[in-house]
């Protein structure tokens, strides 16, 4: 392998490592811990063995009781390893052959290996320069617990899986579904070898072998190569040492190794996750969302309120002085409401009657109308997740509404430019009719005391006191008939305008309550599946 195929090879495993440590942020809180966990102990196993020895390649040999796992191993190796075998307190132990001692004791250490040997050169096979560890493992079928566990966790650890069956249990369901279909995966760095084949007739061997190529093809590892070989006559047990050296040499299959874990990690946090992306947040939603948080919140009794206020208002500044005083017993809605002051979003509260059970129902039914739309498509964990983000906020909704009606501006406070012309023509008009008033009264007052009454100036025949008296009531009376016309208009304009800036409030807290975090929700399903893409 080149220099730079390898360095392509460990950028794309970094990429692969890094995209599944994200996907494990991401899922958390939404995927079940197993496949989260299994996935972080395959990233701490990576670290790790990165951290050690690259020059070696630790090749594992697994085997049920009587598969002549031993002996292929001791055939492979060497007479040296055979004779260390032979010494060996005990076969519950797994025996480390090894080529190439720089580094290899701290890789040996984190397999939990004692029992090594440094084994002389194997011409044609290996030498110091390959960097080749062979284990010799325990039966994977062996009676004793702690045997199986060393087994399983030699599995996870080495970098190469060598899968040696024997003729009379190679289809054993025990050993296909408990360790080679789990780990179809990684057929880049599983050998499976039939051994003992001295024991078959010549004739049965290839459709021996052609059964078990069909049961393995069947497990999703139709790729890996298969080889027959006999530790007692030597058949076959060059081309295992061949295919070993050839994975050596390549120096890919640590990498291989790591990336079919991650694979297979990726794999399982996928089945636990399912496929599918949300359809997301969609513009008519959420304006739907915050039409029916309006409604609920009591929008449309605010507007309804700064109409009637204004119109109120209008009336007292602008009626007709005589009778615009009987306004003020009437109370302003705004002022009941506690919306007269523009005061600063919590620090203030209006006074419109709480959520009850018809508004959190209709706000409930808001808020899952708008999730359900957003999470469409997402797989059910997610689905779950985006609508929990949804109602995470429900109890502070009611609250936070209120505070956005309290602190908006309506311009209730803000005086009309016409009411001050109104208010002043008006008083004219009724200076109008007192001077007329008290012009007539000064006349009636000479006539009772019998003094002479001067000659009254006449317009078409019309004394003119008379004219001003009728002149004023007639404009009072017109200015306060016109005046509640402008007013209902300007009222209507007021309040489409104050509604605007409701909704626009009501719409800022569906945002930042509901939308918000649907939207974040969203985009880390989207991040994990591309992560989860990146990983597999």
């Amino acid at each position: 392998m080149s220099r730079h195929s390898g360095a392509r090879k460990q950028s794309s495993l970094d990429r692969q490592l890094q995209a599944l440590q994200d996907a494990c942020s991401l899922g958390e809180g939404v995927l079940p811990d197993e496949p989260l966990q299994e996935a972080l102990r395959v990233l701490e196993r990576a670290s790790s063995r990165r951290s050690l020895s690259a020059d070696h390649t630790v090749v594992g040999f697994f085997g049920a009781t009587g598969s002549g796992k031993s002996s292929l191993f001791n055939a492979v190796s060497g007479a040296e390893i055979a004779t260390a075998a032979a010494r060996r307190p005990t076969t519950s132990e797994p025996l480390a052959g090894v080529w190439g001692t720089a580094g290899s004791d701290a890789l040996l250490d984190w397999l939990e290996v004692g029992h090594r040997h440094h084994a002389a050169p194997v011409k044609g096979f290996a030498d110091e320069e390959s960097g080749l560890i062979l284990l010799d493992l325990p039966d994977f079928d062996s009676t004793r617990a702690a045997n199986r566990e060393i087994v399983q966790r030699m599995v996870g650890m080495v970098d190469v899986l060598v899968w040696v069956l024997d003729p009379q249990k190679y289809a054993d369901a025990a050993v296909h579904n408990g360790f080679l279909a789990p780990h179809a995966s990684h057929g880049a760095v599983t050998l499976v070898v039939l051994n003992q084949v001295d024991r078959l007739p010549e004739r049965d061997v290839e459709p021996v072998l052609d059964s078990l190529r069909g049961i393995l093809a069947g497990e999703g590892l139709g790729k890996v190569r298969v080889l027959a070989s006999s530790a007692v006559t030597g058949a076959g047990v060059g081309g295992v040492r061949d295919a070993i050296r050839k994975v050596a040499f390549e120096r890919q299959a640590q990498s291989r190794r790591l990336e079919a874990d991650v694979s297979r990690a990726a794999g399982g946090l996928h089945n636990a996750s399912g496929d599918g992306e949300a359809a997301g947040v969609r513009s008519a939603a959420k304006a739907r969302l915050a039409e029916e948080l309006a409604v609920a919140a009591n929008v449309p009794a605010v507007v309804q309120a700064v109409s009637q206020s204004y119109r109120l208002e209008s009336v007292r500044r602008t009626g007709w002085p005589v009778t615009r005083w009987l306004s003020r017993f009437r109370p302003d809605p705004l002022r009941r409401l506690n919306l007269r002051s523009n005061a600063p979003a919590g620090l203030n509260r209006t006074s419109l009657p709480p959520a009850g059970a018809p508004e959190r129902a209709r706000t409930d039914a808001a808020v899952r109308e708008f999730a359900d739309a957003a999470s469409a498509g997402a797989p059910g964990p997610w689905r779950a997740a985006i609508r929990g983000a949804a109602r995470e906020g429900r109890d502070r909704l009611p609250d936070a509404l209120d505070q956005a009606i309290a602190g908006a501006d309506l311009g209730v406070n803000r005086r009309a430019w016409w009411w001050g012309v109104f208010n002043v023509v008006q008083w004219l008009a009724l200076l109008t009719v007192l001077g007329g008033l008290g012009w007539l009264g000064v006349l009636a007052a000479l006539g009772y005391f019998q003094m002479p009454v001067p000659e009254v100036p006449r317009v078409e025949g019309w004394p003119v006191p008379t004219l001003m008296i009728a002149f004023g009531v007639v404009l009072g009376i017109f200015l306060a008939i016109t005046g509640r016309f402008i007013a209902a208009a300007a009222a209507r304009a007021r309040a489409a305008r104050a509604r605007r800036r409701l909704n626009a409030a009501v719409a800022a807290v569906a945002q930042e309550m509901v939308v918000d975090p649907v939207e974040a929700e969203i985009a880390r399903l989207s991040a994990f599946n591309a992560a989860l893409k990146t990983a597999a």
